[in-house]
């Protein structure tokens, strides 16, 4: 607080990243972190909005050709890049079609050493791909159709950057970031504060002709204790929370997922469908000595776990209705493509765990060796809860808590037989899940490893489908396979659950938890 009971940053919206925030440069926007920033200072060609279409963004509009192959994208004329010293004057320049090109290529220059180098793999030259037709008109050209290619180009990888800054700043780019958002970069004292105050000659406007944002700029702190965050969430030092930690969960919640009584008056809960699964991972290469040895190479096996535990129980004393049981295979609720009529996934029917056991030859788990389901920290208690309900149906599992580097790197080797794990949505299209369980896909994504010829083509016709509804139905069918198969177990379909201050307005959750802050209000 500043003297006198002011505060310094009236008028910022105010939120603590406990996980920190790695970069600025959204060639490397990984983690949520580093996405929420880049959101705020960047813009993509296209975005996704409120109902997880692709909209116009820096392209007023686009074409694409008959083949599917070419996308032609015209773009606004009235964007102008952050005023910043790499430019002559300080003053910063109109966005032209070069910067796209320019923007997408160094993505995939390995130069870069971008980690998001794989959107654009096997999909387009880094020679020929990307073209600025003029200043006002640029080219994506693949060499085959590929229909969600307009949600990668959502992606904060895909922000549009001015080459004059990367040459000025070169590896100090991460820390000196020039884009054409919402917000610009002020000061970042890693650790401790980053600053993003309003930017003023923001192209964007609400329907009533007034500039966007409404808030003078954003505030992140990096407290990295949940606890002391919720603390300055109390204080009204913070605007929000993101995710409620379980540490003070129960303080908060009911157990059907609504606030305490005493809550009520004090906060807004704001609850989103989150394109994320939960899941169990079950590694199903069969010529892996883990898997060669295991009964969970048995099909009959792997789905008897699956209906061997409660997950709407889970839902209910673990997650405090946070999200919602994944009854209907992998692809998330929320994704258009979703349908829970269509892809009938595994309910609680103990019963049926107990007969296809007996059919696999372990009638009453009778031979069955022990299981080590291997998982982090932050999901001990998650995995102690299945350990219990499975070994309550005939299953002999224990709990091996690894640190989430360690577990990603065993996942990655294939030396992980049974894990929990999580794939969260990059861009809001099925095929990002789907191509989880490619085989021709390594692991990541492809961590079980599945391979299964029928669910390749499949694959494959999807990707060469450009109806929605004919594409969608290829989803479905693939999502009826790995139920079928079970090389995993869904746990459940995420929920994006925040907590925020009753004087912010304006301000929600939203598919892919982006932070969106273009039109929040504060007093």
């Amino acid at each position: 607080m500043a003297c006198g009971g002011r505060r310094n940053d009236a008028g910022f919206f105010r939120y603590n990243e406990s996980s920190g925030v790695a970069t600025l440069d959204p060639a490397f926007a990984k983690s949520q972190s580093v996405m929420w920033t880049a959101h705020q200072l960047f813009n993509t060609l296209v975005e996704v909005n409120d109902k997880l279409e692709i909209a116009p963004s820096l392209a007023t509009r686009w074409e694409i050709s008959n083949e599917g192959k070419t996308y032609r994208f015209f773009l606004r004329d009235d964007v102008y890049f952050h005023d910043d010293a790499c430019f002559p004057g300080g003053k910063g320049r109109k966005m032209l079609a070069a910067d796209i090109a320019y923007s997408l290529r160094r993505i995939m220059d390995p130069s870069t050493a971008s980690s998001g180098a794989w959107i654009f793999n096997g999909k387009l030259s880094l020679d020929s791909g990307f073209v600025a037709v003029n200043d006002s008109v640029f080219e994506l050209r693949l060499y085959r159709a590929f229909p969600p290619i307009l949600g990668i180009l959502s992606m904060q990888y895909c922000s549009i950057i001015p080459q004059e800054a990367v040459v000025m700043y070169q590896q100090q780019f991460r820390a000196h970031p020039v884009g054409t958002g919402p917000f610009r970069f002020l000061a970042w004292e890693e650790g401790q504060t980053l600053l993003l105050p309003r930017n003023e000659h923001y192209f964007e406007k609400d329907s009533a002709g007034r500039s966007l944002p409404y808030v003078k700029g954003v505030k992140v702190s990096f407290n990295d204790s949940k606890a002391a965050e919720f603390l300055l969430f109390r204080q009204q030092q913070i605007d929000f929370i993101n995710d409620i930690d379980a540490s003070f969960k129960d303080e908060v919640l009911q157990k059907n997922g609504e606030l305490r009584e005493e809550w009520v008056a004090k906060l807004q809960l704001k609850k989103h469908a989150y394109l994320n699964t939960e899941y169990i991972g079950i590694l199903s290469d069969s010529s892996n000595p883990l898997v060669e040895s295991s009964p969970l190479r048995i099909r009959a096996v792997r789905q008897a776990m699956n209906y061997a535990f409660d997950r709407r129980k889970m839902m209910l004393y673990l997650r405090n209705s946070i999200g919602k049981p994944a009854e209907s295979g992998f692809i998330p609720d929320g994704l258009p493509s979703f349908d829970e009529n269509a892809v009938r996934g595994y309910r609680y029917m103990p019963d049926s765990a107990r007969i296809l056991l007996q059919q696999a030859g372990f009638g009453e788990g009778k031979g069955l060796p022990v299981f080590v389901l291997l998982t982090i920290p932050q999901y001990a208690e998650l995995g102690s809860y299945i350990a219990h309900e499975l070994n309550e149906n005939g299953f002999n599992v224990k709990v091996d808590v690894l640190q989430k580097s360690f577990l990603l790197e065993q996942t990655a080797q294939s030396k992980a037989l049974f894990f929990r794990g999580s794939w969260i949505a990059d861009y809001p299209d099925a095929e990002n899940y789907l191509g989880v369980f490619y085989s021709k896909n390594p692991a990541p994504p492809n961590y079980t490893r599945y391979n299964n010829p029928a669910y390749d083509r499949l694959y494959e016709q999807a990707l060469l489908e450009t109806r929605d509804s004919q594409r969608y139905a290829l989803y479905q069918e693939m999502d009826r396979l790995l139920v079928r198969d079970a090389p995993i177990i869904p746990l459940w379909y995420d929920e994006a659950c925040w907590l925020v201050q009753n004087q912010v307005e304006g301000f929600a959750p939203n598919s892919l938890n982006l932070l969106e802050l273009r039109r929040v209000r504060l007093p």
